[in-house]
C-alpha cells in the first residue's frame, strides 16, 4: 500500500473522529454555566470545524471519497 492508498484509508477515519469529538464538545458547551468555559469551548469547536475541512480537502487530493460520518465514535466523558 503506497502512501496515498494509506491516507485514503486513515483521513475519513481522523475526520470521523474528529466530528465525533466534536459533537461530544458541543454537548458540554451547551451544558456550561461558565461564559468563559463555554466561550472557548465554542472557538474550540469553530477550530476543529476547521481541521474537518482541511482532512476532507486532504482527502479529496488524495483522490478518495469524502466521509458522511455514519461512523462515530462513542465517549462516555458527558456527565
Amino acid at each position: 500500500m503506497n502512501q496515498m492508498e494509506k491516507l485514503q484509508v486513515l483521513l475519513p477515519h481522523w475526520i470521523e473522529h474528529n466530528e465525533g469529538h466534536a459533537e461530544e464538545c458541543r454537548k458540554w458547551a451547551a451544558d456550561v454555566e461558565d461564559n468563559d468555559v463555554k466561550s472557548s469551548l465554542h472557538a474550540a469547536l469553530e477550530a476543529m470545524e476547521i481541521v474537518t475541512d482541511n482532512l476532507g480537502k486532504a482527502l479529496e487530493a488524495a483522490g478518495g471519497a469524502k466521509t458522511d460520518a455514519s461512523h462515530e465514535h462513542h465517549h462516555h466523558h458527558h456527565k
